[in-house]
């Protein structure tokens, strides 16, 4: 007998990616416990006719939102605060969730309380393509203050809407959408942590990385990457604190030490890591040029979208 949960928005921010998206929601709505309601905010050239008019399921009404948003950080911001109930959990559009995902996440949530954000394992699905981020530690971590590392999946993800509220919610200028096309999860997490909220990882609750990119589409990737990680270290630049400083010269040196030792045993590796270095490097430098050390989070510009509410 699987336990009640209270009434929790989902949130699912996509563009372009049709059916990819109409797949994880399937996924979702075949699970053993759901949202109240999935709330879609579709930033596609077009809207979807199959999920703008799709019905309730099992009590779960689907709000699908066309927007003219643009970036996932700027629509994951709109998905929260459109959503109807405090308890929010994310998932991207490019998962597919297993059949005790969403009632597993959301139950640790519960019980971890009010200070703690919860993230679940990240498995890659097995398909053609590659997946470029998974975690699949099978143990438990609860991670506060400074770890060092990266800890926070966003597409895997629950927290109380007053969590997310009161650091500021995403910040607009990162991830997917924008110039600096990754690490809004990285700025996120760090902002929790610092600001005194524990990140639980619950590998129990599996969604699994859909394999849709080729393997042509790696250097890109990590280019991609690159940027936004690097102008995520920019952002929290401090010289009086050389936390960030010191994290982005550690990840350029674990770079160099991996050109070293495959340059002759994987030179195709070779490449990858010689542009996320330079990525890296063009991000924190475009940031700074941008925003300027130390810069504020700019207001968000306020999203319009035509809503189908069943």
């Amino acid at each position: 007998m699987h336990q009640t949960i209270p009434p929790a928005s989902l949130i699912i921010c996509s563009r372009n990616r049709r059916e990819l998206l109409r797949d994880t929601v399937h996924s979702v709505l075949g699970g053993e416990q759901l949202p109240s309601e999935i709330v879609i905010i579709d930033q596609s050239d077009m809207p979807d006719p199959v999920l703008e008019p799709h019905p309730a399921v099992r009590g779960c009404s689907i709000r699908y939102h066309w927007t003219d948003c643009r970036g996932v950080s700027a629509s994951r911001n709109a998905g929260a605060s459109t959503a109807r109930h405090d308890l929010l959990v994310f998932i991207d559009d490019d998962m597919i969730a297993a059949a005790g995902w969403f009632g597993t996440l959301l139950i640790a949530l519960l019980d971890a309380g009010d200070r703690t954000v919860v993230t679940g394992q990240v498995a890659p699905a097995v398909e053609a393509g590659f997946v470029p981020s998974t975690k699949t530690d099978p143990i438990p971590v609860v991670y506060s203050g400074r770890t060092g590392s990266d800890v926070l999946f966003s597409g895997n993800m629950a927290l109380h809407r007053a969590t997310l509220m009161q650091i500021g919610g995403f910040d607009g200028r990162l991830g997917p959408g924008t110039p600096f096309p990754a690490a809004e999860d990285n700025d996120v997490g760090f902002r929790l942590l610092e600001s005194g909220y524990r990140i639980a990882y619950v590998p129990q609750a599996v969604l699994y990385h859909r394999a849709w990119r080729t393997r042509t589409a790696h250097l890109a990737l990590r280019w991609r990457y690159g940027l936004g990680q690097g102008a995520f270290y920019a952002k929290h630049l401090d010289l009086a604190d050389r936390y960030m400083l010191h994290r982005l010269t550690g990840e350029l040196k674990t770079a160099m030490r991996s050109v070293g030792k495959t340059m002759f045993t994987q030179p195709s590796s070779v490449l990858g890591e010689l542009l996320y270095m330079f990525a890296l490097l063009a991000g924190a430098a475009g940031w700074l040029w941008s925003f300027g050390y130390g810069s504020p989070p700019l207001p968000e510009t306020p999203c319009t979208s035509r809503v189908s509410d069943r």
